[in-house]
């Protein structure tokens, strides 16, 4: 799909569809509208008039227009009322425009959209992320794909100037999102502890990122007890992987980003029965695939700003060597963990990453993992719990979000729930009271964090969608790699 900024004004525009945003407080057509309404035979007019569209962000309407117009069809979509406007508002009525062209079989698409704060880049930006996003269908397992759908071909965006780079950036930001996406869309028998591991090696190869992948044995000599013992039942090997990103000059700061890696999540002894959903256990790497994904962005982008990504991947299988509820593993920083609960495993395996993270002197860390049911219950399907020993820290997450339209909200860590963490034959348990289970399962990961401004990002609920919302279809969202990416631009 060819996606550009044009000067052309919006009464020279042609094309198969042009696409106007409407706010609810501001429906009277400016003087510009008024002589397209003219050139389109009083169709926009009647369109808005006939289907008492009021511009409101639930708004929405297609029409076809009759022969001889210079415009086949109009996409009027509704933003809200004006003092509401948000790069988050345009990216999500560009998502509406893309699905609606899409279902009307357009091929080429003028897109007029108001500018966010009198910057035209980032709306560009914004514009570009939401018609990419929705249209991404993935269709790699089915046998026989719809070869004869009518697919978007041209998208121009009107009234902003070229902002070449802009879209530029805002595709590859995308392709990072879609790269997180179809990992964890694909099967447990696709992506493996292997294959996590190749893509990774590709990654870094077709962007110069330095990496290095730390077998069983290597594991075994930094005493990463925790990580092995939920590896050791899998038939497959675990892999330790490291991605270095470098700026070509000193960097300003360096940073580390951890994703929980289980290619596969069976519960281990505790296993997970079918009420609990473990048939969609292969999205148990969101934390991971969207820690690739923010590489494989980092990697093009080339900020100023050294980065580490860091994925302990594995499978939690059961098997006769599987670890048993009531072990006792060791860590790489020497604390011991009392195993009540092998389905609490996606902790164990970021302990290790967590402490080999931090040894690198890095300035600041940030975890994201599939982590807890728990956080689901408390914020539901499209929020992130975040946890966090730094306010500073937390609070550029927390802008990160915003700007990527992608929603965190700051959890407590309350120190007096860490009790219920406490064993009586080891430092730790790795799981707690069901009460208040999301904020025990980050006081856990913080006993293997030292000194550095560390944050959590729980992400069980929007890695996965079970119905379209805003820029993602249902499915794999490619939570978080947008937040992600903008935390590690805008230091």
């Amino acid at each position: 799909m060819d996606i550009r900024g044009t000067e052309t004004p919006l009464l020279n525009w042609t094309g198969d569809a042009l696409a106007l945003g409407f706010f609810e407080d501001s429906m009277e057509l400016t003087e510009t509208l008024q002589k397209l309404d003219e050139k389109l035979n009083r169709n926009l007019r009647e369109l808005i008039t006939e289907t008492e569209f009021e511009g409101k962000s639930s708004n929405n309407v297609v029409t076809r227009i009759g022969s001889g117009s210079p415009v086949q069809k109009i996409i009027l979509v509704g933003l809200g009322k004006t003092e509401d406007l948000t790069l988050d508002t345009v990216r999500l009525g560009a998502a509406t425009i893309a699905r609606l062209a899409k279902q009307a079989k357009v091929k080429t698409l003028g897109i007029n959209l108001p500018v966010v704060n009198d910057d035209a880049a980032s709306t560009v930006s914004a514009i570009t992320q939401g018609v990419i996003l929705p249209l991404h269908q993935d269709n790699r397992f089915k046998s026989e794909p719809d070869k004869n759908e009518l697919k978007l071909e041209k998208v121009e965006i009107l009234g902003c100037g070229e902002h070449r780079e802009a879209i530029n950036k805002a595709q590859t930001l995308c392709s990072g999102v879609i790269l997180a996406r179809e990992l964890v869309a694909a099967p447990a028998n696709s992506v493996t502890p292997v294959t996590f591991a190749e893509i990774a090696q590709t990654i870094a190869q077709d962007h110069g990122l330095d990496i290095e992948i730390l077998e069983r044995k290597e594991c075994q000599n930094l005493g990463m007890g925790a990580f092995l013992g939920v590896a050791q039942a899998s038939d497959l090997p675990p892999k330790f992987i490291h991605i270095t990103y470098k700026p070509s000059e000193t960097p300003q700061k360096k940073l580390a980003i951890v994703g929980k890696s289980l290619t596969f999540d069976s519960g281990g002894l505790n296993l997970k029965g079918s009420q609990s959903g473990i048939e969609t256990m292969k999205m148990d790497m969101g934390g991971g695939a969207a820690t690739l994904g923010a590489a494989k962005v980092i990697g093009q982008l080339k900020p100023d700003v050294e980065v580490h990504f860091i994925c302990a991947v594995t499978e939690n299988m059961i098997s006769g060597r599987a670890m048993h509820p009531g072990d006792i593993l060791t860590a790489s920083n020497g604390k011991t963990i009392e195993v009540n609960n092998t389905d609490a495993e996606g902790r164990l395996t970021l302990a290790d990453a967590l402490v080999f993270a931090e040894k690198l002197g890095v300035d600041a860390i940030v975890d994201l993992a599939t982590l807890t049911g728990a956080c689901v219950v408390a914020l539901g399907d499209n929020i992130s719990g975040l946890w966090s020993t730094d306010e500073t820290l937390a609070t550029q997450i927390k802008k990160a979000g915003a700007m990527a339209g992608e929603k965190v909200w700051e959890m407590p860590l309350e120190e007096k729930y860490f009790e219920g963490l406490k064993s009586p034959i080891a430092d730790i348990k790795n799981t707690g009271p069901r009460a208040g289970g999301a904020i025990t399962a980050a006081l856990f990961l913080k006993q293997f964090i030292k000194e550095t401004p560390w944050a959590h990002l729980d992400i069980a609920g929007p890695v996965w969608l079970d119905k379209e919302d805003g820029v993602n279809n249902s499915g794999a969202t490619g939570f978080p790699v947008q937040t992600l990416v903008h935390w590690v631009l805008n230091q």
